[in-house]
């Protein structure tokens, strides 16, 4: 069972994601995204869905186009995650069997991504709705969405998202920047992983 982390590796080169995913993996954040503003890619994500799909879900962020769905699908991708709610996307997405994330900021956008068939819904930025917004989406959302906040969730802030109604955290900078070693990355990751699991215990 995947925990609902979610790694969010923008600008990863694909000569150091090896070593990257490692380090996620080792610390217990078995889903991982590359956004495709970064450096080849499509490279990168087949490169580590060949290494790590056996263990991982491997996906890709910031799709806005059909045909990026098309070769996501081609390399064994799991997870197509957008900054918006695109209805052909998500219908390209579900005809490939992929999970559905599509981002959205108000009530209208998240009935119409779940309308198209979205299996999570992104809130982005979070940050600029904050908690006490993701309660009123919550009072109008079915109780089984699925929510991720992405934008100022990181380590110490997970609880406050969690009582707020979020069910997935989706951690980007905080996490990793371009240029970071593994190894830190990895202390980052164990650091999350102790506060994820804490909110479970409660």
């Amino acid at each position: 069972m995947h925990r609902q982390l979610i790694a969010i590796l923008r600008g990863i080169r694909t000569d150091e994601a090896a070593a990257v995913c490692d380090a996620l993996l080792s610390a217990g954040i078995t889903q991982i995204e590359v956004p495709l503003n970064s450096p080849h890619p499509m490279r990168t994500i087949e490169m580590m869905v060949e290494q790590y799909g056996a263990e991982a879900r491997i996906g890709a962020g910031t799709v806005l186009t059909s045909t990026d769905v098309d070769v996501l699908a081609e390399i064994g991708a799991d997870m197509v995650i957008s900054p918006n709610m695109d209805r052909e996307v998500i219908a390209r997405t579900k005809h490939h069997g992929l999970m559905s994330c599509p981002g959205i900021l108000t009530p209208s956008e998240g009935f119409a991504a779940l309308a198209a068939g979205a299996d999570m819904l992104k809130l982005f930025p979070a940050d600029i709705v904050g908690p006490s917004g993701v309660k009123a989406l919550r009072a109008v959302f079915p109780d089984d969405v699925k929510l991720a906040a992405v934008g100022g969730v990181g380590l110490g802030k997970l609880s406050v998202w969690a009582e707020a109604g979020i069910t997935a955290f989706a951690i980007g900078s905080s996490l990793y920047k371009p240029g970071m070693l593994a190894r830190e990355v990895g202390a980052v990751a164990r650091q999350l992983v102790a506060e994820y699991d804490g909110l479970k215990r409660k």
